[in-house]
């Protein structure tokens, strides 16, 4: 009798930015083309997943960050648990790509030589290449670019979601910020043409996408490659006529460069949501100079102010490090001032951590690590205020909410539904009892806000005053025949007759 031979399997981790979240995105399809299968769709080799996170698989690809903190720690820390598994799979491979991958290089076999490949961000397209060279030399095989090969969005694609999906409009970095490795890591920008990006995001929306979000280093300098100064609120009022759109967002906008020509397109334009992330960094104008940022503090508040203005309703969230070299307790002050005056609905707070490369490192007046621990925790009780009071502004407000998998981690114990309000603000919904297991993520909801947490909405008023209905989505439908044709697969998975192993707290 002649057994079927069954695909390789794969599974990717990402850590990591957004940027990273998409460029998985192709790597996985980079795999698929190549003839690779997702592991979740074998059940057999699923049930051989480890607490190292390797998911069973045969392939386990980790595509790195270089920015957030202890981010090499991290991966070597992965790559250590990985180690022991490979010994005991035989065939198992294990990759390596993204930022610290591009900033490493060679580097990462002197502390992890059971790695197979390693690639950067300028090459992802040679993933599948690499492996296969791994395994018939049986050696590494590490092959990094020091510019962009082949723009990521030319690419086949696996996107995580079918409902929500990112579009690339530009790759790359023409600031030169004295904390950041992103511009030496990713390259300079490089901007799509607005046909190439339209397409794609009909392409997405045809999948069954009703929600898009339009990512670069820095959206709202798109265009100056080519001239075109305006190019990006264009863009902005182009994508938003897609038809069968509903949601559009970006990210991520640089102060420096952010003009009223955006504000405007996001008020005039329905689809656009009223959410927006602006990045401060800090609120000292020394600090600022010092980390190579082109704005001051009137200007950015100058922003926040125009777009409350035309855009009342918008969740405005931003980015802080605490303790960059040479900061006093005067320029502490001074983002502290800043973020009361902003009224940011959150922030991802940073305690700064220098980045081999980059011109901060090298400073000799770096702050004691006491003080930094300090001045963050200071902004983190300042913040948590904030997006309390933000948060509880909300209450008694109707929301739209496009229910989403994976956002409520206790969902199924409160018998709610989870998913985000037009302005990004994350919401759980209470459901009916006569609506339980129909309402699917890339549905949409709208309930009213009963209760406003630092972090998160609750919408219980099906529960009190009956408030609440369920719009389905042809997003939700291609949500339920992703989820279809995914039990097919399991179903019609070849038997390799291996043992079934139990997962932990099943």
């Amino acid at each position: 009798m002649i057994t079927p031979e069954i695909p390789r399997t794969y599974t990717i981790r990402t850590l990591g930015c957004q940027m990273n979240v998409h460029d998985s995105e192709r790597m996985a399809g980079l795999l698929e083309e190549a003839g690779l299968v997702h592991v979740s769709k074998v059940p057999e080799y699923a049930s051989r997943a480890t607490e190292a996170g390797d998911e069973g698989a045969d392939v386990v690809v980790l595509n790195t960050c270089s920015v957030r903190e202890n981010a090499a720690t991290r991966l070597y820390g992965n790559l250590g648990q990985l180690a022991k598994v490979k010994r005991e799979r035989p065939g198992m491979q294990i990759a390596v790509g993204g930022c610290f991958a591009q900033q490493m290089g060679h580097r990462i076999l002197e502390k992890a030589p059971w790695v197979d490949a390693i690639f950067g961000t300028h090459n992802i397209d040679v993933l599948p290449v690499l492996l296969e060279r791994a395994r018939h030399n049986e050696e590494a095989a590490v092959e990094l670019e020091e510019s962009l090969k082949t723009f990521p969005s030319t690419l086949p694609t696996k996107r995580e979601s079918v409902y929500a999906g990112w579009v690339s409009i530009s790759v790359g970095c023409n600031n030169t910020c004295t904390f950041c490795i992103v511009p030496h890591l990713r390259g300079k920008e490089r901007d799509r043409r607005p046909g190439d990006i339209l397409a794609e995001v009909a392409a997405v929306v045809d999948q069954g996408a009703i929600e898009v979000t339009l990512l670069g280093q820095n959206v709202n300098s798109y265009g100056v490659s080519f001239g075109d100064r305006g190019a990006f609120a264009k863009l902005l009022r182009e994508v938003g006529q897609v038809p069968g759109l509903e949601r559009v967002r970006f990210t991520s906008p640089h102060p420096a460069a952010f003009t009223s020509d955006v504000i405007h397109a996001m008020a005039e334009t329905p689809t656009v949501m009223p959410s927006l992330h602006m990045p401060l960094q800090s609120g000292s104008d020394q600090v600022l100079r010092q980390m190579r940022r082109s704005y001051r503090r009137k200007k950015f508040l100058g922003i926040l102010d125009e777009v409350r203005e035309y855009l009342p309703e918008a969740a405005i969230t931003t980015d802080i490090i605490v303790g960059f070299p040479g900061e006093t307790d005067e320029d502490f002050e001074q983002t502290l001032e800043v973020v009361e005056r902003a009224r940011f609905s959150s922030a991802f707070t940073f305690l700064y951590s220098p980045r081999p490369g980059t011109p901060a490192a090298d400073r000799e007046d770096q702050v004691p690590e006491a003080v930094k621990h300090e001045r963050y925790q200071r902004l983190v009780e300042l913040q948590e205020r904030i997006s309390t009071e933000e948060n509880k502004a909300q209450e008694g407000k109707l929301v739209e909410v496009l229910i989403a998998s994976g956002e409520g981690r206790k969902d199924g114990q409160t018998s709610r539904i989870s998913g985000r309000a037009k302005d990004n603000r994350l919401v759980h919904v209470a459901l009916p009892e006569s609506y339980q297991g129909l309402v699917r993520p890339g549905d949409m909801v709208t309930a009213r806000v009963t209760y406003g947490a630092p972090h998160h909405l609750v919408a219980d008023s099906a529960l009190t005053s009956g408030e609440f209905t369920h719009r389905t989505t042809r997003a939700g439908d291609a949500w339920q025949a992703r989820q279809e044709a995914d039990r097919e697969a399991q179903s019609n998975a070849v038997g390799l007759g291996l043992p079934t192993l139990k997962v932990r707290g099943s």
